[in-house]
């Protein structure tokens, strides 16, 4: 009978090991990814970085205040041990971690913060970053050059931080970013120009070499801050623009992981072994068309109601998308804390339809032009698919083709009638739905030109209210509400999904993006 306790009691303890990620996870190997938003690597300072490409890399290389937890769904300390809120919620006291190195070796402290956040903020850099620094009471002035050190960063000691915001917003949805990372200053002056391309950070990998359009490769920092990360040795990140190449190499085992294109997802889903390895997320970008509201033809909500329920949406994702997408509820996708699962979307219904266009006074229809691109999830594919269904009611829509820098600057000065575009839903609801408020114009983002009072109120509301839950609430209100005036047609959430080997493991769901993979947590089987 002891001996059969003893056996049951090893392997009750066995089990709870087993189940660890600690136990599970191996330490060592190399992890063979992809960058696959273009041909190049521009840069990897991260206060200048404007491309997604370059942020991939960059993540793992560099730390900031805050990071991203795929987990909980939302920005968490990072290099802070807690923060103590006051003054009206505008005053940030944060506990810097004292054990967080630089890679090369020296600590960091509350002197490196303030210097990367001003140096973000100076008019010489011009950082793409400043937009988050911003909400840092003084930030402005740094940057108009009136100042010289921003008045809303205190040292208290060298591991004690006072941020002063200008409102009481929450800063961990700006100071999460990989664009707002801290840098070590002496290194940054000492490279100057080269600094890009020879990167020194305090997360958990080191730079090691950029072969030029190829590949870059990362190796394991020994003393990062996080005990027992990262698992892996080394990373290599294969620069792979295009989608075939990207399948080639998946299948030849030259990547241990990947991200689907719209090509490979059906192919991947019916593969036998491969579809057992396939993490998905509604990433927070809605695919949508914009409606001009200063044209006449959209300035009756029941004609952008019609157009709504005149496309059969989920067809489309379904047959042109090969269903790699989401069908859309509003603007908000499922990802966002304020989505509310209780709503429901435009539904395919052609008699409600024809009935709106008739009350509105446009039985007869008329004709718009559509900016696009060459998009698979949202361009000029989509809009001819969308033809046939809007001619049911008698609108002829005809496609421009234009390149998105020029869909862009027509976006912000008004110049077109409806465009195509993929806009960031996310990850904070609050500034996702702040872009339609009715103070701001097309050149911040509110490409429609939509007014609503009512709508606007509820953002202002949301903006000052303390209470996260009646937060959140009032979004969901500002969301179904947006829904209902349709200044847009509401298409798709964009799928992303990321394929790997089955000796991979800690490839999580990020829903602001996908490939903002954190690798200091994956870890790979012996081979």
């Amino acid at each position: 009978m002891k001996k059969f306790c003893m056996y049951l009691l090893t392997a009750i303890l066995m089990t709870g090991l087993m189940s660890s990620d600690v136990f599970a996870a191996n330490s060592g190997g190399t992890f063979k990814f992809c960058l696959p938003y273009g041909g190049q690597v521009f840069g990897l300072d991260p206060h200048k970085s404007t491309r997604t490409q370059d942020n991939i890399v960059e993540l793992n290389i560099f730390r900031s205040l805050y990071q991203w937890d795929a987990t909980t769904n939302k920005p968490v300390l990072a290099l802070a041990d807690k923060v103590v809120i006051s003054g009206e919620d505008k005053v940030y006291t944060y506990s810097i971690k004292q054990n967080v190195k630089f890679h090369n070796g020296r600590n960091l402290t509350v002197d490196d913060i303030i210097w990367s956040y001003e140096r973000i903020m100076s008019k010489e850099l011009a950082s793409p970053a400043a937009v988050d620094i911003r909400i840092i009471k003084g930030a402005k002035e740094l940057e108009q050059g009136k100042v010289k050190t921003i008045s809303g960063l205190k040292k208290i000691d060298a591991y004690t931080l006072e941020i002063t915001l200008s409102n009481p917003v929450d800063p961990s949805y700006n100071l999460y970013k990989v664009s707002t990372a801290i840098l070590p200053k002496e290194e940054v002056e000492k490279k100057g120009a080269a600094f890009t391309t020879n990167p020194v950070g305090c997360g958990p990998f080191m730079f090691e070499k950029w072969v030029k359009g190829s590949e870059v490769t990362l190796k394991k920092f020994p003393d990062y801050y996080e005990k027992g990360l990262p698992y892996l040795d080394k990373v290599v990140f294969k620069i792979m623009g295009e989608g075939a190449a990207r399948d080639i190499a998946f299948k030849a085992k030259e990547l241990d992981a990947t991200i689907v294109g719209a090509n490979q997802y059906l192919p991947y889903k019916k593969d036998p072994k491969i579809s057992k390895n396939m993490i998905e997320v509604a990433e927070m970008y809605t695919r949508l068309m914009v409606f001009n509201l200063d044209d006449k033809n959209f300035a009756d909500k029941r004609v952008r109601q019609a157009i709504n329920y005149a496309i059969n949406s989920k067809l489309i994702i379904e047959k042109y998308l090969k269903g790699k997408a989401f069908p859309t509820v509003s603007f908000l996708p499922t990802t966002s804390p304020a989505f509310d699962s209780t709503q429901k979307g435009y539904e395919y219904n052609l008699e409600k339809a024809k009935a709106l266009m008739k009350e509105a006074g446009y039985e007869d229809g008329f004709s718009f032009e559509v900016l696009c691109t060459t998009s698979k999830s949202y361009g000029v594919g989509v809009i001819e698919a969308v033809i046939p269904f809007l001619k049911k009611i008698n609108i002829e829509i005809k496609p421009q083709l234009v390149e998105g820098a020029v869909l862009a600057e027509r976006a912000r000065s008004g110049d077109f009638q409806a465009l195509t575009w993929s806009l960031d839903s996310g990850p904070d609801p609050l500034d996702a739905l702040s872009r339609f408020h009715m103070d701001n114009p097309r050149t911040s983002r509110n490409y429609p030109g939509y007014k609503n009072a009512e709508f606007s109120g509820l953002i202002d509301k949301a903006a000052k209210e303390r209470d996260y839950a009646a937060k959140i609430e009032l979004l969901k209100k500002a969301d179904a509400m947006l829904k209902e005036d349709a200044p847009l047609w509401f298409f798709n959430y964009n799928k992303a999904i990321i394929a790997y080997h089955p000796w991979v493991h800690g490839i999580q769901s990020v829903a602001p993006e996908m490939m903002y993979q954190d690798l200091s947590k994956i870890w790979v089987d012996a081979k």
